[in-house]
């Protein structure tokens, strides 16, 4: 189980965090909607979580 946690769902989980950072990123910079980039801001705060929920339980399975 930890294997599939940190050699499958944790990479994932940080390209997905990346790809809503650079989306978030271009609608900024070619001067898109302030309340899009907003959204995908909190989107991108609310996958780091997820992200970094699944990483810590990756490596305390990895204890066990």
């Amino acid at each position: 189980m930890s294997s599939a946690l940190s050699f499958v769902v944790l990479p994932i989980a940080i390209g997905a965090v990346a790809f809503v950072l650079l989306l978030g990123l271009f609608n900024m910079m070619r001067g898109g909607s302030p309340d899009t980039s907003q959204r995908l801001m909190r989107l991108r705060v609310l996958m780091q979580f997820v992200a970094i929920i699944i990483a810590m339980a990756a490596i305390w399975l990895m204890g066990r």
